[in-house]
């Protein structure tokens, strides 16, 4: 809204300018100045005719005043001091009140025309303002017509007042003119030009800021001051504020106060208010008032960490907390790590601290840490924080090292347990099954060993343990198989107790007590393979061997797990003949022939033998093997005779044979022979021998042909029977010698 202001009289300028220098004088704020006092006139008219008196009355807001009232005509102090002042003069006049400033001036005119134009007095901003055309004698008017700058727009036909709406300081120039009937005639008259006079209903406001020179981020208070006189203290005002051209809060408003919660360095600027009256007849700004802000410069930044004490574990979420004890306004804070150039992160808020996070640490993660904080007035820094990361250790690997591929007891084996990752010291846990085997301690990470002797008992399941205080991993079983070799077997022959005969079966039991299967047993007479027998499983084995011929002699077996073999101590059988009436002729004959045979050649036997045994180092008296004779065989071995019966050879009387053993060198490679008896002839012998020629004095000597070498047999198996034979049961062939010839 346009506002109009009436033009100043001689009289009111020195008044406006001392009520100007009282607004912006330094130091002095609008609300330290008193409301103004007003004048109220009796008759309320501004104009009346010379003569006439008007009384008035000087009031403030504490209505009516007492006392010490100061009057003033024409900006001169009167001596007047009552509350009330008549008056016939025209002129200005002014009062004041000891609770109130200077009042508007309000010029009072008395006139000694015939016709006046009378307006109604006090008349403020947006009142309705009464209009009267009186005349000297009033009963001689009957119409009145009422101009405004020159221009009629009022009739009246009576003593009676117009009414003009909203009055305003537009300086308009009212008067009224009528025709007066007299004794000559008709004439017209004009009232003298009237400017009406409209006080102030507020004067415009002044703008106040509290604090008025605020600190950045703290609350300010505006306050839109004015005042209405006390004769309009009803009137209902409304205020808004402004910054720069842009309203502030909600547009309109009843208060003349708003509340900034907090001001800002970027809000230094000028403000300024408006108030006006709800019917919106009345509207006023204030002047701008500049509000200048001060910012805080940042101090004492601090950086804290989440967790306490900068100490993580891999995968947990780093918290890092900037704070500034002081400082104001926009601040930006950054985060770094040292020895790198890269920030971290950084954040501009409105606040005294700022956090960042990083999620999921890593190990690379670790560091010094520093923050920074800026309000324009340069970087302060934080004090350096240590941040270490810890990684729990990862699933370990157990390995175990063994001298040989397969480990046997008595083996020292190496466990070790290594975690590829996780920070030192670890400490390493070994496990069998579930029992605690010891632990070792890895101060700088990585693997550790446990050095352990294996026993029969140490097969199963291997695992280790690491641990570093974050969390115990335990590695995949690994399953280790102890290798036990075999004990000394025991043969046992079954039937037991008994003596057996040509025709029966007989059960050969070899059994080792220790050793891991599978095992494999062999089984001898006289060093003669009989077979062989497997046990997957361990334990013993048997070997039945059907009868067939006199079984008399040496048994033992052998047992092997691929460790060495193992030989049981020689068990001696004794044959039982069967009876007479099962013996046929021709069997009477060989065994009779057989008989004298080693009859005769008894005396050269022993002889012989005693010869080989100082040779040979000599074996046991009785002709049994002792168990060192399966670890160490002798080149040859007797395995027994089976002579033929002869028509033409008479045996001498009978001799037991004792084995001596001796190779001769056939002339064929692959044949092996074995001395199996010795006649010492005698002239008695050769007489009753006559188809034999004896080429040589000597004792006789029967070779036998025990088998043709075979490349392929295992030295396992020689060990426990000397020489190899592919069959156990196979006939023995007797030959002639290259230095002697037996005839049957």
């Amino acid at each position: 809204m346009r506002q109009t202001f009436p033009a100043l009289s001689k009289g009111q300028v020195p008044m406006l300018l001392w009520l100007l220098l009282l607004i912006l004088a330094p130091g002095r704020e609008q609300s330290e100045l008193a409301p103004k006092a007003f004048i109220r006139l009796t008759p309320p008219w501004s104009t009346n005719f010379k003569g006439k008196t008007v009384t008035l009355t000087c009031e403030d807001s504490h209505s009516p005043a007492q006392g010490g009232i100061s009057w003033y005509y024409d900006d001169i102090l009167l001596k007047k001091k009552s509350g009330k002042l008549q008056i016939r003069n025209s002129g200005y006049y002014k009062c004041k009140t000891p609770g109130s400033s200077l009042s508007d001036p309000v010029h009072v005119e008395f006139l000694s025309d015939w016709l006046i134009l009378q307006a109604s007095l006090p008349v403020f901003e947006g009142d309705d303002v009464y209009l009267r055309c009186q005349g000297w004698k009033e009963e001689d008017i009957t119409k009145k017509i009422y101009y405004k700058d020159g221009e009629k727009f009022a009739v009246t036909y009576d003593s009676g007042f117009i009414r003009l709406n909203s009055a305003s300081t537009n300086n308009s120039k009212y008067h009224c003119t009528t025709y007066v009937e007299g004794l000559f005639g008709m004439w017209k008259e004009s009232s003298k030009a009237l400017r009406i006079q409209v006080q102030e209903l507020f004067p415009p406001p002044v703008l106040t800021a509290s604090p008025s020179q605020p600190i950045e981020g703290s609350p300010v208070t505006l306050k839109c001051e004015t005042w209405l006189p006390p004769q309009k203290s009803d009137t209902q005002l409304q205020f808004c504020f402004f910054s720069g051209d842009q309203a502030l809060g909600s547009d309109w408003r009843s208060s003349s106060e708003l509340q900034i919660p907090a001001i800002w360095s970027e809000d230094s600027r000028s403000y300024w208010c408006q108030a006006k009256t709800v019917t919106h007849s009345v509207m006023k700004r204030s002047l701008k008032s500049q509000i200048h802000v001060h910012r805080v410069p940042v101090s004492d930044v601090n950086l804290e960490i989440q967790p306490p004490g900068g100490k993580l574990i891999e995968g947990d979420n780093l918290v890092l907390t900037c704070s500034v004890a002081r400082g104001t306004g926009t601040i930006t804070f950054s985060w770094h790590r040292e020895g790198t150039i890269r920030i971290l992160g950084r954040k501009t808020q409105r606040s005294l601290s700022a956090e960042f996070q990083i999620p999921t640490v890593k190990e690379s993660d670790a560091g010094r840490y520093y923050c920074a904080a800026d309000n324009i007035h340069g970087p302060i820094l934080s004090t350096l924080i240590t941040v270490t990361v810890r990684i729990p250790v990862s699933r370990p690997v157990l390995t175990i090292r063994a001298p040989r591929a397969q480990a046997v007891v008595g083996d020292v084996v190496e466990l070790r347990c290594e975690a590829w990752r996780g920070s030192p010291p670890i400490l390493y846990q070994f496990y069998h099954e579930d029992a605690t085997l010891g632990s070792s301690s890895a101060p700088s990470g990585r693997a550790a060993s446990f050095d352990l002797s294996l026993t029969a008992d140490h097969s199963g399941n291997y695992s280790c343990e690491a641990d570093n205080g974050l969390g115990a991993q335990h590695s995949d079983r690994v399953t280790l198989n102890v290798t036990v070799p075999v004990s000394r077997p025991v043969l046992t022959l079954n039937p037991a107790g008994t003596q057996p005969v040509v025709g029966d079966v007989l059960e050969l039991r070899c059994e080792a007590q220790r050793g891991s299967p599978p095992i494999l047993y062999w089984f001898y007479h006289d060093n003669v393979t009989l077979g062989k027998s497997l046990a997957p499983f361990g334990g013993g084995a048997s070997f039945n061997l059907s009868l067939m011929a006199q079984p008399s002699g040496n048994y033992s077996c052998g047992a092997d797990n691929g460790l060495g073999i193992q030989c049981s101590e020689v068990v001696m059988l004794n044959f039982t003949v069967p009876s007479r009436s099962k013996i046929t002729p021709v069997t009477v004959g060989v065994i009779l022939g057989l008989l004298s045979i080693l009859g005769l050649a008894a005396t050269a036997a022993l002889v012989c033998k005693f010869r080989t045994q100082k040779k040979s180092g000599g074996i046991s008296a009785t002709g049994t093997a002792s168990p060192n004779d399966c670890q160490e065989p002798f080149l040859s071995r007797s395995f027994g005779t089976e002579t033929q019966e002869s028509t033409h050879f008479e045996p001498p009387a009978l001799m037991e044979l004792q084995p001596v053993y001796s190779n001769v060198n056939p002339g064929d490679r692959d044949l092996v022979y074995t001395l199996v008896g010795s006649i010492q002839h005698t002239k008695e012998h050769l007489a009753n021998s006559p188809r034999l020629n004896w080429k040589h004095k000597g004792p006789t000597v029967i070779y036998s042909e025990v088998k043709k070498t075979h490349p392929d047999d295992s030295a396992g198996q020689a060990s426990c029977r000397g020489w190899a034979h592919e069959d156990a049961t196979e006939s023995y062939e007797n030959v002639p010698s290259t230095s002697l010839a037996l005839y049957h």
